[in-house]
Formats: C-alpha cells, structure tokens, sequence
C-alpha cells in the first residue's frame, strides 16, 4: 500500500500575504482559494512539479504559531538555476551552500549536498536541495 504525503499546513499570520509570496515569488500553483465565511478561508498552493501541496487559512485549519514550522524541504534538479530564479523573484535567499560530501558518485557535484535557504514572511523555514536525477 502506498502512502502519500498530499498536504502539509504552513501556518500563517496574514493568509494574503503568505499567497502573494508563495505564488508571485515562489511560483506554486494555487490550487483553490476558497472563503467559507468572514471567519474562514482556506488557499492550498502546489510547488510545481510537486505531489503535495501547502495549505494557509484562518478558521478551518489547525491552530499554530505563525512561522513556528521549520525544515520545509524542496528538491530542484538544477539548484543554480533555483537560486537565480528565487534571487530574480525578490526571494531572500542564502547563498549556494554545500553541506558534508557525497556519499557516492552523482553527476552534479551539488547533488544531494547542495542547499539554499530561505523564510517566507512569517518566518517558516525552507531549504531546497539539488538532486539531478529528479528532473
């Protein structure tokens, strides 16, 4: 039996805000926007290429902190290309950074052990990982 992760909840303060950044500077998909009531409303972005999803609302999902999660990981086959990309959306981003060594032999010398990072405004942490082989 397969098990799929299909959506993870990122945990906002300004639910507009937090869509502006994931779509217009991250480039995810919005999948549905939905306002249920004054109370609640719900927006479910993809990454493109992805099989799961993020979701930001007000009153239909769980209750956390605002930016309270961390360690979101995005894999790219072409992290260069990511960064520049991420760099030309406004995104702040750290540098390429290369963490430990290969275990093996890859085709990129970034696979597996490339990594830039970044926040979205609330200060929910990603990184986004090179691996080619995913292209």
């Amino acid at each position: 039996m397969n098990w799929t992760l299909e959506v993870v909840i990122v945990p906002v303060s300004d639910v507009e805000r937090a869509k502006t950044f994931y779509a217009d500077q991250l480039g995810f998909v919005v999948d549905h926007d939905t306002v249920i009531s004054d109370e609640a409303r719900i927006v479910q972005l993809t990454p493109p290429g992805s099989g799961c999803s993020i979701v930001i609302g007000t009153g239909v999902v769980p209750e956390m902190p605002p930016g309270s999660l961390r360690g979101l990981q995005l894999v790219v086959p072409d992290l260069k290309r990511a960064h520049a990309e991420l760099v030309e959306r406004g995104v702040d981003v750290s540098d390429i950074q290369v963490l430990g060594d290969n275990p093996s032999p890859t085709p990129h010398p970034l696979d597996n052990v490339g990594f830039v990072f970044f926040a979205d405004p609330d200060g929910n942490t990603w990184g986004v990982q090179q691996i080619s082989s995913r292209a």
